[in-house]
C-alpha cells in the first residue's frame, strides 16, 4: 500500500478534542487504535502443519489519551454526574490537523490533574474510553460506528 507523501500531515499541530464546553487545550494526544480483537483459533485434527485462525468480525476504536492545560476551576466539572463529569457517556470530536474529524462516543475515565507549581502552566491527563454506543449518561443506547470525516 503506497501513500501520497504530499497528502500526509507531518505537524500534528492543532488538533484538537471537543468534549462538550471543556475548556482543554491539547498539548498532545494518543488517537484511538483500531482493532478486531485478535484471532479466532480455527485449527482442527484436519490440519496437517499449521494452526489455522481467522479474523473476527467486530471491530474496536481503543481508548485516547491526552495531555492538556487545563483551568483549575473546571475540575468540579469533572467530579459531577453531569454531562462533563467523568463516566458520562456523550458524543465526543476528535479534529486533526488537515480538517479530518474522528466523531464517536464514549467518555472520560480518568482526568488526572499534574502537580501544580509556581510558573508552571496547569496540566491534566485525560483517558477517553470508546463505547461506540449513543446511550446518554449511563444510559444504553444503539449501537453507533465511529465516523471519520
Amino acid at each position: 500500500m503506497t501513500q501520497n507523501l504530499a497528502n500526509i500531515v507531518m505537524d500534528g499541530q492543532s488538533t484538537t478534542i471537543s468534549i462538550d464546553d471543556d475548556d482543554l487545550q491539547v498539548i498532545s494526544m494518543s488517537p484511538p487504535s483500531i482493532s478486531s480483537g485478535g484471532e479466532i483459533d480455527v485449527t482442527t485434527m484436519d490440519n496437517v502443519a499449521w494452526r489455522t485462525k481467522a479474523p473476527k468480525k467486530l471491530k474496536e476504536l481503543g481508548e485516547i489519551s491526552f495531555s492538556a492545560l487545563y483551568d483549575p476551576a473546571k475540575i468540579g466539572d469533572f467530579l459531577g454526574t453531569g454531562v462533563d463529569g467523568v463516566g458520562y457517556n456523550k458524543s465526543i470530536v476528535i479534529t486533526f490537523a488537515d480538517a479530518s474529524t474522528l466523531t464517536f462516543w464514549g467518555w472520560v475515565d480518568s482526568f488526572a490533574p499534574s502537580e501544580i507549581s509556581e510558573g508552571e502552566a496547569p496540566t491534566v491527563d485525560v483517558t477517553i474510553i470508546v463505547s461506540n454506543h449513543n446511550g446518554v449518561g449511563l444510559a444504553g443506547g444503539a449501537e453507533t460506528a465511529p465516523v471519520y470525516a
